[in-house]
């Protein structure tokens, strides 16, 4: 090994950053080097594939769970992952598989900070092609987040190629906000944002292993919360 590849190894291994298949570690925490692309619960029940604008709408209105890919196209699915309504993430069967959690919103707080804060960290998660205007990023942190885009809560499809959207996780209702909150970076700034939207949009999820493939003491406060 060079020299110069043992001081590469080096400052991957002191910031953290190590790609093993499935996870990133990014600091002390293996996030998925993907989004969520599950069709059903932990407990094997099918989540409801949605095609029509108006069944989209529907299940929403009616609170329920339904997760589409963009355009109804399953290429989209290959590379960007699924779309899920808010009543997807937080149904209680849960939607991330056993030995992971749906990111939190405290854990996304934790890796903006962990990659210089919400002005600067856009850029080091965004994937390296695929970004409209020129608004690619240099996914130095491994993350490879892509414009997946969102699905709008009367069914239309919106903002792929210029915008990432991922629901986060409250580990209680107390402190959930009448609107679930997500995370946002788009094509045209550097930055990680944060909002409250309407809970049948269909946004991507991402999700974070388990140590030692055990249940998240988050979702487990949750559950005993609803």
């Amino acid at each position: 090994m060079t020299k110069l590849n043992l001081s590469l190894v080096v400052l991957l291994l002191s910031f953290g950053l190590i790609v093993n298949g499935q996870t990133v570690k990014i600091g002390a925490v293996n996030w998925a080097d993907k989004n969520l692309a599950v069709s059903q619960f932990r407990n094997g029940d099918n989540i409801p594939e949605v095609k029509t604008d108006e069944e989209w709408a529907k299940l929403g209105d009616q609170k329920k769970p339904a997760w589409c890919y963009y355009q109804n196209d399953s290429a989209n699915g290959t590379k960007y992952g699924k779309l899920y309504n808010w009543y997807a993430v937080n149904d209680k069967r849960g939607l991330a598989p056993a030995g992971w959690h749906i990111a939190t919103d405290d854990e996304w707080q934790l890796l903006i900070d962990g990659l210089g804060g919400e002005e600067t960290a856009g850029i080091k998660i965004k994937s390296t092609t695929g970004w409209n205007n020129n608004g690619n990023g240099n996914n130095s942190a491994g993350f490879n987040g892509l414009a997946a885009g969102a699905r709008n809560y009367d069914g239309s499809f919106a903002e792929i190629g210029k915008t990432a959207f991922w629901w986060t996780f409250w580990v209680t209702k107390a402190r959930q906000p009448f609107n679930p909150t997500y995370r946002f970076t788009t094509c045209n700034d550097n930055a990680v944002g944060r909002d409250n939207d309407n809970q049948g949009n269909g946004y991507a999820v991402r999700c974070i292993k388990e140590e030692k493939n055990v249940e998240s003491i988050a979702w487990l406060i949750y559950l005993q919360s609803v």
